[in-house]
């Protein structure tokens, strides 16, 4: 913090959010190599077990299945990420740019007049925070202010992905360069956001197809997370609509050309723009 309050600003967005996520993550891949979540795989099965409480040999073996459901649906899901170079150099790119503009708007937010920083607080109705924290007061404002809040905070990400954010006008006359950055910020977060749509729509669809009706699988959907093949196979999100509307038109082609052709946010909302684009 004391060599960059800028990039301390951009980067600890990045860890709140990870870190809230780290205990749900079974894996992950990077640099050719698939890790595991020693948290899940080596702790919560055993919680599982103890939960359920004694005998514990009679639980045992449903545990143990639903754990093996959980690795291969881990690996499965890591070993589509390995071959998916391509969109990850694609999501690479998007997010340094993205990662810029934040800069940016970090750099400008600290170097905002204390009487306009007090206004904009105002403005906003935002918590006060005693001016004997100069940094934490303006830390709270970029926080509010970085379009990932400010922006996905009020449009879900299929409508950011095709429209621009409005920046309301008072808060544009205190901050002049506000709409600027929100608009230069809205092209790469389209690409990232593209990228990483496909990337696990692919993985979905994958682990829907392989393990429907693995009876490993269909126990840790039971254990772990409450639910059934029926529920599970129910589920729909904008990646594995797009990846399932694909692959039922190109067959075992589908996976190759989402990797080296990757379809822009439209694409996305209508599977037909694509295919009408690459066929």
């Amino acid at each position: 913090m004391r060599k960059s309050t800028i990039k301390y600003l951009v980067y600890s967005t990045y860890a709140k959010n990870y870190i809230s996520k780290i205990s749900v993550t079974f894996g992950d891949f990077l640099d050719d190599t698939i890790y595991l979540n020693k948290l899940f795989f080596s702790i919560l099965p055993k919680i599982k077990l103890y939960n359920q409480g004694s005998p514990f040999e009679s639980g045992y073996d449903v545990i143990k299945s639903s754990y093996n459901g959980a690795i291969k649906m881990t690996m499965l899901e890591e070993s589509i990420h390995a071959i998916q170079k391509n969109l990850y150099k694609n999501n690479k790119e998007a997010v340094e740019k993205v990662n810029e503009i934040y800069e940016e708007l970090a750099k400008i937010i600290l170097d905002l007049d204390d009487i306009i920083l007090s206004k904009i607080f105002d403005y906003m109705n935002l918590e006060p925070i005693p001016d004997e924290f100069p940094i934490a007061k303006r830390a709270n404002l970029f926080f509010m202010l970085n379009p990932e809040n400010f922006i996905l905070g009020t449009l879900p990400p299929d409508q950011m992905a095709t429209k621009e954010g409005q920046i309301d006008t008072k808060l544009s006359e205190m901050i002049p360069q506000l709409s600027d950055i929100y608009r230069r910020w809205l092209k790469p977060r389209q690409h990232q956001y593209s990228a990483m749509t496909v990337i696990q729509g692919m993985a979905n669809v994958v682990i829907r197809n392989i393990l429907k009706e693995d009876p490993d699988f269909k126990n840790y959907l039971s254990v772990f997370k409450g639910t059934d093949l029926s529920a599970f196979h129910a589920q729909k999100s904008v990646g594995i609509n797009f990846t399932e509307a694909v692959y039922a038109k190109l067959g075992k082609e589908a996976f190759k050309k989402l990797i080296d052709d990757p379809p822009n946010t439209l694409e996305l909302k209508d599977s037909q723009l694509y295919l009408n684009r690459i066929l």
